[in-house]
């Protein structure tokens, strides 16, 4: 790939995003690679080599590691568990087998990445001297890349002068490369090539066409058909900040990630803070899939309950321990790379349950009938949260940007991402509210009659995508932890122990608050106004300033205001009702 990757993560498997550049030494922007006495071969370091040892993994320019190691710049663990969450199956034969334990069996070895553990300076790590299940086109094409610098500089055609080196470029330790890491929790197949214009979009869809749709007819229901207008309104800042996002990355070859970007803005605080929103976004998503799980389930099977001992539970308490119970052996898995096939199903999913609402609708006969208030100001606030949850896809965009073999074609893949989901919202939110009117529930495949078959279609859509998408959300955040612990506590079991516990709180979390739309409405208010509005804009200024125009300083300033009221009024308005309800 062109950058150095950072460990070895679980849902959102590196299948298109690899880092050929940088498994190689180089960096983004060219970079001198490492001395190779085979060419072919990733690196030709020694354990015993005192320079070897003294020199910082990765290549680049000679800066000194930090003396504090992976500590310093936590987490280390974010770039490819971040990746596998928005990585699509590759088309090729080679990618196939890549993703096959078993039939790595056959080949010379099987490339591994570790859970998050980069081993600090002075500590050697041997590799293999050919990349095994990739055919010699991506070898030499990996190869001839090192002689190439690319041009970095803003692509998107918004008028800015390229950024000249700063202060902040050097707060940015040299990223540890792919060599660097140990193999002791997750398991990744080798990377293949890189993202087309085409998969990048995909990767895009599977990021923003989320569970978010499954609320957007509850949206009409809370704040009236004017609330509608909130949809391309935060759509289109959601896109511009996507932007800012790429022209912070642009602005030094260190940045790849959204922590980078952080750290790089406001120093460690700033990578710290941004990490643990981040983090915290996808362990609520967490929450939410077991909720939805627990809703859809006891549809299905609403008089299923269970007494023993004294303990009574009900359809949406059994249906939601049970299923926990049936996810946790995946969030064990040290090769989560079947989970991101079937995650990256999530646009099919997706597609399966709108063409399975419209079908019941016009098919089976339930119909479109006019109705609702045209805006209602007390419950406004929810809908607010709750479609802005549909755009918190900002954690994902500077990693697919990253893995883009023409990056100056992600304007137009951000663009042509939110361009279509806004219609697709918007068109599943008129369609939902029209068929089911007042009774709409927060999930309007709850709404669907169970007798008719799309019925069924869609129900058990909205089962089996969250299932599939709970592992390899919940890793990042079990990563993050694992590598934040002392060395000595590193290991599987501890990692294993660490994994338990989380999914075990998501299940107490969601029995707490079963309220699915108020928790999605509470954490668009909250995390994706800070995630998609606030912290781009805060960053960017921070980052470019000096280089920033009068008009853009102003406009960022708006989209920070825009961001805080909407992130007190929707969370007061959430946490309200949600007490409210109880």
């Amino acid at each position: 790939m062109d950058r150095d990757e950072e460990m070895g993560h679980g849902d959102r498997s590196l299948l298109f995003i690899g880092d050929e550049d940088d498994d190689l030494g180089a960096d983004r922007d060219g970079g001198s690679p490492p001395t190779s006495s085979d060419e072919g071969s990733f690196s030709d370091r020694s354990d015993d080599d005192d320079d070897a040892r003294a020199a910082p993994c990765g290549g680049g320019d000679e800066r000194d590691a930090p003396d504090d190691g992976q500590k310093g710049t936590w987490p280390q663990s974010y770039r490819q568990s971040i990746d596998m969450l928005s990585a699509v199956p590759s088309p090729t034969v080679s990618t196939l087998m890549a993703a096959s334990p078993s039939l790595t069996k056959f080949g010379s070895s099987f490339l591994k990445a570790g859970s998050s553990f980069f081993l600090k300076k002075g500590e050697g790590s041997s590799l293999p001297l050919t990349r095994p299940l990739l055919p010699p086109s991506l070898s030499h094409l990996s190869q001839s890349s090192l002689h190439q610098r690319p041009v970095k500089q803003s692509e998107d055609n918004l008028g800015l002068p390229p950024r000249p080196p700063g202060t902040h470029e050097a707060e940015l330790p040299e990223r540890p490369s792919r060599a660097c890491l140990k193999s002791d929790y997750i398991e990744l197949p080798p990377p293949a090539s890189k993202c087309s214009s085409g998969q990048s979009i995909i990767n895009g869809f599977n990021v923003l066409c989320g569970v978010g749709i499954l609320t957007t007819a509850y949206g009409i229901k809370e704040g009236g058909w004017l609330s509608l207008l909130l949809l391309p309104l935060l759509g289109g800042s959601s896109c511009y900040t996507g932007l800012l996002l790429k022209r912070c990355i642009d602005s030094s070859p260190n940045i790849e990630t959204y922590p980078d970007i952080g750290q790089v803005a406001f120093g460690i605080f700033g990578r710290i803070f941004v990490s643990v929103v981040l983090y915290l976004e996808l362990y609520a998503s967490c929450v939410e899939y077991i909720t939805l799980l627990g809703d859809s389930l006891s549809s299905v099977f609403p008089s299923a309950h269970l007494s023993f001992t004294g303990v009574n539970l009900n359809a949406h308490n059994l249906f939601a321990i049970t299923m926990a119970l049936a996810i946790l052996p995946s969030v064990w898995l040290r090769n989560l790379s079947l989970l991101s096939y079937l995650s990256a199903g999530g646009v099919i999913a997706t597609i399966t349950v709108i063409v399975c609402l419209f079908w019941v609708g016009i098919g089976e006969g339930i119909g479109f009938h006019p109705s609702g208030a045209v805006v209602n100001l007390t419950h406004l606030p929810v809908a607010l949260g709750l479609y802005g949850y549909c755009y918190s896809g900002h954690s994902v965009f500077p990693n697919i940007y990253s893995s883009m073999e023409d990056r100056s074609q992600f304007p137009f893949v951000l663009l042509f991402c939110f361009t279509v989901v806004t219609l697709v919202y918007a068109g599943v939110a008129v369609s939902g509210f029209l068929m089911f009117g007042e009774s709409t529930m927060s999930q309007f495949t709850l709404n669907l009659p169970q007798q008719y078959i799309p019925s069924k279609i869609a129900i058990w859509m909205t089962i089996v995508n969250p299932y599939t998408k709970y592992a390899l959300t919940m890793t990042p955040v079990a990563l993050s932890i694992e590598e934040a612990l002392p060395r000595k506590m590193q290991s599987y079991l501890v990692g294993m122990s660490v994994r338990t516990c989380l999914v075990l709180s998501t299940v107490a979390v969601a029995l707490l608050f079963p309220y699915f739309a108020l928790v999605m409405a509470l954490l668009g208010s909250v995390f994706t106004m800070l995630v998609a509005l606030i912290l781009p804009c805060a960053c960017y200024l921070s980052i470019k300033k000096g280089a920033v125009p009068l008009w853009e300083i102003i406009l960022c300033i708006i989209i920070i205001m825009i961001g805080v009221v909407c992130a007190c009024v929707g969370s007061y308005t959430s946490i309200n009702q949600m007490i409210s309800s109880r």
